[in-house]
């Protein structure tokens, strides 16, 4: 049996992996669509944080996440997602914790489509 934080870190990757194929130009790399079951410990460890922050935001607002741009909501995961890799990694390679701006544009997306996900979560 899944326990609740596996679930809400399965739930973040598989967001993840969608956001990838619908939105990487081209042929993403390997690791960019792991499949949970391959997915490092860390990283399930950090998919799991991130999505329970997504969804105490989402709770404490009362629904008002819903009047947020989907830019905001993106800064949100990667704001999120770069306190996780600091925890996780010593010394991590600059663009593991990029800011909002110097992300690529798929990269925002995908992290927007990850809150929507978060936020339709019952």
């Amino acid at each position: 049996m899944q326990t609740v934080t596996e679930e809400q870190g399965r739930i973040f990757r598989e967001a993840w992996i969608a956001g990838v194929h619908k939105h990487f130009p081209g042929e993403p790399k390997p690791g960019y669509v792991t499949p949970w079951e391959d997915t490092p410990d860390w990283e399930r460890q950090a998919a799991a944080a991130v999505y329970t922050q997504v969804r105490g935001f989402v709770e404490i607002s009362g629904g008002m996440t819903a009047k947020l741009t989907r830019a905001q909501k993106g800064r949100f995961v990667a704001l999120c997602w770069i306190t996780q890799i600091h925890k996780h990694i010593d010394d991590p390679k600059p663009s593991y914790v990029a800011d909002w701006d110097d992300l690529p544009e798929w990269q925002q997306e995908t992290d927007a489509d990850i809150f929507e996900r978060i936020e339709q979560e019952q």
